[in-house]
């Protein structure tokens, strides 16, 4: 009953014909019971359907069909059971094929050999074991990754958040030694999250001083290593191992700029604890996803598909710039002057299921009283964490 009757109010506000409405609602129910009622922020008597009808209410009539048509057709929901498969296939499709390329290359034979011998799996086990998983958020799902590969990684390899104490190190290293003996170390690190769209945060010099969370966790390393030298204990990582860099998902924005930063960070990080430094991906999303490219000095946005031009009206006309303000700090250091099109002007039509990325448009998900604007009504609310 309640969904029949956000499905008319819908139509109400979208001013359709008996026709049209009766088309529409099929794919309305069908999309917000397999996907966007799963949103996080959404509760009971709350999703989708009903937060598409106060969404839709902001904008003026003529301007409804342009908005409800970038959702049906441009918006990409990547759902929890989604996710789930990206973080499944992480240590099969991202881990396995290097770690069997370098034992192959240890033991002077063909990757597709590693398996063919008792002392090719042996070897294969130890440098798996031999391989640290660190989150860097909530949104690591370390405990999913755990279940899914119960019986193939230790609890003693993988930690669910990169704030490391003391003793925690110092059990890294003695199970480590258990399994493996007295001169085992972590000769892999794995640090992941689940989305970058970006890759601005990860590792930056602002003003010439190294931030982020690369920099956040060699600074955790050093220190920690300092401290446990000093009273004459083992630190469980290798000199110079190798650093990998994981997201469940990515734009190729982010995978290049990545690439970029961390080239910098090998140039300016002075007596850095990792060697070579690898960035992957469980899903990559390609440029044309964006609903525009934008112009950092003439603020012009340059539309991916034609049709975007619509939507990109939209982001520009009803906006409050007291988003900016909220968030001037740090779109300052993105090179931003406004947040029209999102966070580093990414202009994404992306939600995530348990949270909306600052660079999506702003339409989806920014909520605001109108102070320097047009009051924001979010479809996908965010929990921000700047402001």
């Amino acid at each position: 009953m309640i969904n029949t009757l956000a499905l008319n109010l819908v139509a109400d506000v979208m001013d359709w014909d008996n026709e049209v409405a009766t088309r529409e609602y099929g794919w309305l129910r069908l999309i917000s019971s397999m996907k966007y009622d799963g949103y996080s922020d959404f509760r009971a008597g709350v999703r989708f359907l009903e937060s598409l009808v106060s969404w839709l209410r902001q904008f003026d009539k003529a301007d409804r069909p342009a908005a409800y048509g970038f959702v049906k057709e441009r918006l990409i929901y990547i759902s929890t059971l989604e996710m789930q498969r990206v973080i499944e296939t992480f240590i099969p499709e991202t881990v396995t094929p290097y770690l069997r390329q370098s034992v192959a290359a240890e033991l002077n034979i063909k990757p597709y050999q590693v398996w063919q011998s008792a002392d090719g799996t042996a070897a294969f086990k130890r440098r798996l074991r031999r391989c640290l998983f660190v989150g860097l958020s909530d949104g690591s799902r370390i405990d999913v990754l755990r279940r899914a590969n119960a019986g193939r990684l230790s609890q003693e390899q993988v930690i669910p958040m990169m704030n490391v104490d003391d003793e925690k190190w110092k059990s890294l290293a003695v199970d480590l030694k258990k399994d493996l003996g007295p001169d085992a170390r972590f000769d892999d690190v794995y640090l992941i999250d689940d989305f970058t769209a970006s890759g601005t945060t990860f590792i930056r010099f602002p003003d010439g001083e190294p931030k982020g969370k690369l920099y956040k966790f060699e600074k955790i390393v050093q220190d920690a290593k300092a401290r446990l030298a000093k009273q004459k204990e083992d630190f469980p990582l290798s000199d110079g191992y190798a650093l990998h860099i994981h997201h469940y998902i990515s734009t190729r924005q982010a995978h290049d700029a990545l690439e970029e930063r961390v080239t910098e960070a090998n140039e300016k990080l002075q007596n850095k604890s990792f060697g070579k430094t690898i960035i992957t991906e469980g899903m990559l999303l390609p440029d044309n996803i964006r609903v525009a490219t934008i112009d950092k000095a003439t603020r012009n946005a340059k539309m991916t598909q034609q049709s975007d031009g619509l939507i990109v009206d939209l982001c520009h006309r009803y906006y409050d710039d007291d988003l900016f303000r909220r968030l001037e700090k740090h779109c300052k250091e993105a090179g931003q002057t406004d947040m029209k099109y999102g966070y580093a002007d990414c202009a994404l039509p992306v939600v995530l299921e348990h949270n909306t990325p600052n660079n999506a448009i702003p339409l989806l998900w920014a909520e605001t009283k109108g102070k320097l604007g047009s009051a924001m009504q979010p479809l996908f609310f965010r929990r921000d964490r700047h402001g």
